[in-house]
């Protein structure tokens, strides 16, 4: 008698399978006592899944290294094979350009960078990021099972389908260095959308309607001119928020499920990652810190309102308070025998400090992770950070403050497009999903 491949105890068993293979493609490796918490499966069933994962070379198990044994039977590591498939994250920077390659097993590859103009064209930063890509395992990186690539850019970012009004047409075969199993347009991956939202840098001052679309266009257009040169979808976000994600997944947060992060940099921003998972905001304007009024009597600030976070926190802001310093280099090599700059230093923890501790009263985060190239101050600069935190946490917080400096520097935004990828993979849906490719 026949077996019936698609009758519902076969379609039961491939949804057990993938749900164990999304688990392991989100979270990295994993113990079988982990993955049964996480899947909910019985512990004969998880062992049938694995089982049958694991001999057909989908999951690989690796033992503990031998200084991590402990007494009793050795607990092995589930991960997804690593010759599966690598996914790609590019971060269009304001001033550099940073990319990076993981496999699915979580085992980071590489990661480059370059610098650039601030105001170097979209094709000739398209075509950088594709030079950095080829140099990364000396041009042989395979997409694999993957197919996609992770984009951070910067500003907001809208993936309200609504607002953009755009369609990506399957635009051709695949560049080469860069593999994918499949031809473009014919993998469930690839019938996901480019990717949608603002242009690579930050639109015109003003947020009219017409200057959002202008905008939203242009990230389609730079979605196209991706995916025409690497040949497989793009999921774009900003870039701050997939910083977040980053430091949630490989970083200072590696683990914890609820976290804010703040970025101070040439502009100031942020990104929550809740239950383990990106928070966008309905609009795409989710962790826009950097414009939250700290100074109702401040400096104007480019989002068109005055005393906003950025006007203080932002390298440039940095630097003008305090002149003798010519840039920021300058100013953190002075910090040591400098009391001015500790000043300037202490003004600005104690405003981000202040600032941070409304958003952690309204969303209590676990973890609060400060990064970008200001953060390079350390504890010049976390110190007064934390103490204005505790100072305006509610009490019942304050004992559970936990603030990190970020681990994973100017590669956080690459590899927190590289997440966006491991989570928006076929089998997981946790991610808005976007127009499809035909």
């Amino acid at each position: 008698m026949p077996h019936d491949h698609d009758g519902p105890l076969a379609r039961l068993r491939r949804g057990h399978e993938e749900l164990v293979l999304r688990l392991l493609r989100t979270h990295g490796p994993l113990s079988r006592g982990q993955l049964g918490r996480l899947s909910g499966l019985s512990r004969t069933t998880l062992y049938d899944i694995v089982t049958a994962l694991v001999d057909g070379g989908a999951v690989v198990a690796t033992p503990p290294a031998a200084a991590e044994r402990r007494r009793g039977r050795p607990v092995d590591a589930l991960s997804l094979h690593p010759g599966a498939g690598q996914a790609i994250g590019i971060d269009f920077a304001r001033r550099a350009v940073h990319v990076a390659a993981v496999n699915v097993a979580h085992e980071v590859i590489g990661s480059a960078s370059a610098p650039h103009a601030a105001d170097l064209g979209r094709e000739e930063r398209v075509a950088l990021a594709e030079r950095l890509v080829g140099e990364l395992a000396g041009g042989r990186l395979r997409l694999g099972a993957l197919s996609g690539i992770g984009v951070g850019v910067v500003g907001p970012v809208n993936e309200r389908r609504a607002a953009t009004g755009w369609t990506v047409q399957d635009a051709g075969p695949p560049r080469p260095g860069v593999a994918s199993p499949a031809a473009p347009g014919t993998t469930p991956a690839a019938r996901q959308a480019a990717g949608t939202g603002r242009g690579a840098e930050l639109p015109p001052q003003g947020d009219s309607f017409a200057t959002r679309r202008a905008a939203d266009e242009s990230h389609a257009d730079l979605a196209v001119l991706l995916r025409k040169r690497f040949g497989v979808p793009v999921l774009l976000d900003n870039n701050t928020r997939l910083a977040a994600l980053a430091e949630a997944t490989w970083g200072a947060a590696a683990g914890v499920q609820d976290v804010l992060y703040v970025r101070l940099s040439h502009g100031v921003g942020g990104g929550l990652v809740v239950g383990g998972a990106l928070h966008r905001g309905a609009h795409g304007l989710s962790g826009e810190l950097g414009h939250i009024t700290a100074d109702p009597d401040g400096r104007p600030c480019s989002c068109g309102k005055h005393g906003c976070l950025e006007t203080v926190a932002s390298i440039g802001a940095v630097v003008d308070a305090h002149p003798s310093a010519a840039d920021l280099p300058a100013f953190l090599a002075a910090l040591p025998d400098d009391p001015g700059a500790r000043r300037v230093l202490d003004d600005v923890g104690r405003q981000v400090g202040t600032v941070l501790a409304a958003v952690c009263n309204a969303l209590g985060p676990e973890v609060t992770v400060l990064g970008g190239e200001l953060a390079a101050a350390g504890r010049a600069l976390l110190d007064p950070v934390e103490r204005a935190l505790s100072a305006h946490l509610m009490p019942v917080s304050r004992p559970l403050l936990d603030l990190r400096a970020a681990a994973l520097g100017e590669a956080a935004g690459a590899l927190g497009a590289i997440a966006l990828v491991l989570h928006e993979s076929p089998l997981l849906t946790r991610y808005p999903a976007t127009e499809s490719v035909e």
